[in-house]
């Protein structure tokens, strides 16, 4: 190709540039995946932002269909299960549904909160509530319910480390989180340890947010081990198993772990608190992403990336527009 000196205008540059941005910039997140053959991937930021009233209760209606498979109707009033749109604002919803009827099959729930970190603002995103029709367990679902949304934020916010965390008695997603994360506290891995980050963010999640997972304010909470105890006090009672219930992981020390640190009769919680990181998010795409998957993962990843990385390149060099402080006077008039 033979490159004509017109083709490398800055006007048209920016033209592209343009085109671009108003293709992929979005105010939240509201795509779908084919994640497996007869399947999509809904992943919805902010549903109570972004959503219409008839859009964003056909979405929890979706939910609480999935969650009426397992537990009886009613038994979960707290979270997403509330359709309050205050709520639902800070929620990230992923939700698997069968292609060809639509019928919302899985789904997993985050929860964005704002804690402090040495006198800043720091933003924890909370693994949240996951839920799979019965009828459907074994598929192979796990790697879309308990990673691709984080991978997702974490492509989409410029691969800046994330803090992520995680309430649970499952021994199964208690070593998920182990193995998936990085720094993970607590954990049997040698070398864990918790850092006074961890600590300040724990404190300002059991202080501030409890109410994302179901804890009520009688909980007590173990900074030592990061164990709440009596946890299922607060809506979130269904929830609640017995070791002998609860699924295990196949790898025994998470098992052990839990039986050792949690009292099952009085129900106890495990706060976990990592990171999602690139050394993560690429144990997480070697370990957990099927092969078939990836193309349509990476693609996402990649357009995701470019928003945030690419596009202020293309920003600086459209020296037309207002660039902050960098050039205030296009807004001066001067």
């Amino acid at each position: 190709m033979v490159w004509r000196r017109s083709a490398l205008r800055p006007g048209a540059f920016a033209a592209m540039a343009a085109f671009w941005l108003k293709a992929f910039r979005k105010p939240a997140l509201d795509f779908t995946l084919r994640t497996h053959a007869g399947l999509l991937t809904r992943i919805v930021e902010s549903p109570g932002r972004s959503l219409s009233q008839p859009d964003l209760d056909q979405l929890v209606a979706d939910l609480r269909t999935v969650a009426g498979k397992t537990l009886p109707a009613g038994s979960l009033t707290y979270g997403i299960f509330s359709g309050e749109r205050e709520r639902l604002a800070r929620a990230i919803v992923t939700l698997i549904s069968d292609e060809a009827t639509g019928r919302p099959i899985a789904f997993n729930a985050l929860s964005v909160m704002s804690v402090e970190l040495d006198g800043e603002p720091e933003q924890v995103t909370h693994l949240g509530l996951v839920m799979v029709d019965p009828d459907v367990q074994g598929q192979g679902l796990s790697w879309v319910l308990y990673g691709l949304t984080t991978l997702v934020l974490f492509a989409r916010d410029g691969l800046r480390p994330k803090w992520i965390s995680n309430v649970t008695q499952v021994p199964a997603v208690f070593g998920m989180v182990c193995d998936t994360f990085s720094d993970v506290f607590p954990s049997p891995h040698a070398g864990a340890r918790q850092s006074f980050a961890h600590l300040q963010l724990a404190r300002g999640i059991m202080r501030e947010h409890r109410a994302v997972f179901g804890v009520g304010g009688e909980a007590g909470f173990d900074e030592a081990r990061f164990v709440i105890t009596d946890a299922y006090t607060g809506g979130s009672d269904a929830l609640k198993k017995s070791f002998d219930v609860a699924p295990k992981h196949r790898d025994e020390q998470y098992n052990a772990f839990c039986a050792r640190e949690l009292d099952y009769g009085r129900g106890d919680d495990m706060l976990q608190l990592g990171r999602i990181d690139l050394a993560g998010a690429r144990r997480y795409l070697q370990r957990d992403v099927p092969a078939g998957s990836m193309p349509a993962l990476l693609a996402a990843s990649a357009v995701l990336a470019l928003q945030r990385l690419i596009l202020p390149v293309i920003h600086w060099f459209d020296d037309a527009r207002l660039f902050g402080a960098l050039r205030p006077w296009r807004g001066s008039g001067r």
